[in-house]
């Protein structure tokens, strides 16, 4: 028997890269926080965008046609290390970030990182990066909106560490 990180959710694990990106998707996840930053450690590549976002896990079918669904969601930190070329649109920024889809396009140049296009429903975000790591804070939540309380996601982060 396979040990799952959060078996009622149906999480397999709790670290994720570019690796898995066919089996993930980010449609209706929100985005609390944005972060563009250069490295301090010489080690590491010179610049990440980070994200703080709910993850949508899974969506539960409602048992019955009148009632809605409900969602498995975890606090999530979505890491672009070496992203470069980073340009979009914000706006208007009264409303809610929340992520319509993530592409990962064939690099447009000669160059051989893809180009990364996130697509909201109220912004627009491409960048250049070899890949991503996506870690899930908490355990999913199984809660009746799309969203975490700030409670619930214990406020804003970009701690790079997952629970399991």
């Amino acid at each position: 028997m396979i040990s799952l990180p959060h078996g009622p959710s149906g999480l397999s694990k709790a670290t994720w890269t570019d690796a898995d990106f066919p089996s993930m998707g980010w449609h209706d996840c929100r985005i609390h926080a944005l972060s563009i930053a250069d490295c301090v450690d010489d080690t590491l590549p010179p610049a990440r965008m980070l994200l703080d976002l709910d993850y949508i896990v899974r969506w539960v079918q409602p048992a019955e046609e009148d009632q809605r669904f409900t969602f498995w969601i975890a606090p999530a930190t979505l890491v672009f290390d070496g992203a470069w070329g980073i340009d979009g649109r914000l706006g208007p920024l009264h409303d809610v970030m929340e992520i319509a889809d993530l592409h990962r396009l064939e690099s447009p140049d000669n160059n051989p990182e893809p180009l990364w296009h996130i697509e909201g429903q109220n912004f627009d975000l491409r960048l250049r990066a070899p890949g991503y790591t996506q870690f899930l804070r908490m355990p999913p939540q199984h809660v009746a909106q799309q969203i975490l309380t700030p409670a619930e996601r214990a406020g804003i982060s970009f701690a790079e560490l997952s629970f399991a």
